[in-house]
């Protein structure tokens, strides 16, 4: 049973907002693109383990902290065993000397079974603290086929993706119901889960310097055009509801300038290719509520 579901992170979600409108640093750039293909990796992860998932208590994207530290966790399956998986999406050829991982080319990377073992000793003492005592099993998981890591000594805990029928094979034969100690756990590690802020790590934006326009939902390019009822996109050939496409650009207004006032005009200046502030002012009305009147007047979130 799935207790926290895999979302896509707000850090992820602003840099493709940004990538689209903003000359990203090649810095920059190549975190979004570390960001997109980790969601993308973990999407599939989620997808190989649909048929055991029902029978353990599944957290995803666990953030916590132990002793002033914080900790991600991709996945956690938690039963009678504490299953904790680290999913990587690396893509081409990789080899280890020693506790030391490189590209082909010989560049060092960061060790990703240091990551994952850093993560569950924490994890493991702050489950101790909590007072329950459960095994943990970690394994890290390589889910891009393209991927070929050699020189691995044969008792790493790592699963590439031809050995995942083995991995759901031994999930299965762990299947225990579960009980009130697991769900007990379960709550407590979700109570304690923290909202990272992702600001701080982002470029320096401001609403005049990005470009203006309705983003593609499926190419995320600006290279787009508006017919009467329907949003063109002419890298990729999508095609979308204008209403749905100036309420997705909306959304993405409001993730990048979460204490900005939403008012028609900086909606019709950002959707750019609108042509009259009437349609969008109706947009507005029908999906948010219109606070103030005259000049001061801007539009906030429904209340439930």
């Amino acid at each position: 049973m799935i207790v926290k579901s895999r979302v896509e992170s707000l850090e992820l979600q602003i840099l493709r907002i940004l990538n689209a409108r903003l000359n990203l640093s090649p810095k920059e750039y190549s975190n979004y693109l570390y960001l997109e293909k980790g969601y993308e990796g973990e999407v599939i992860f989620d997808r190989w383990m649909e048929e055991v998932e029902k029978s353990f208590l599944v957290i995803n994207d666990l953030l916590l902290e132990y002793g002033n530290t914080k900790f991600q966790i991709d996945s956690l399956f938690i039963s009678k065993i504490i299953h904790l998986f680290e999913v990587k999406y690396f893509e081409g050829d990789y080899f280890i000397e020693g506790d030391r991982w490189y590209t082909n080319n010989g560049v060092e990377i960061k060790n990703p079974l240091q990551q994952m073992e850093r993560a569950e000793s924490l994890l493991r003492r702050l489950v101790r603290d909590l007072g329950f005592n459960i095994n943990i099993e970690s394994t890290l998981v390589f889910v891009n086929p393209n991927f070929y890591l050699y020189q691995a000594p044969r008792n790493l805990p790592i699963i590439f993706p031809n050995q995942i029928p083995r991995l759901l094979n031994k999930l299965h034969k762990q299947i225990t119901p579960i009980k009130n100690t697991h769900t007990n756990l379960s709550d407590k590690l979700l109570s304690l889960h923290s909202h990272d802020s992702p600001y701080k790590r982002l470029p320096e934006y401001n609403f005049e310097k990005l470009k203006k326009g309705i983003a593609c939902s499926h190419c995320h390019t600006l290279n787009t055009m508006v017919t009467r009822k329907t949003l063109i996109c002419n890298n990729c050939g999508k095609r979308e509801n204008i209403h749905e496409a100036v309420l997705r650009s909306v959304r993405d207004i409001l993730l990048l300038f979460p204490e900005e006032a939403l008012t028609v005009n900086m909606v019709h200046e950002w959707c750019d290719s609108i042509k009259t502030k009437k349609a969008i002012r109706n947009i507005l009305l029908e999906n948010f509520t219109l606070d103030g009147y005259g000049p001061s007047s801007r539009y906030v979130t429904k209340a439930k």
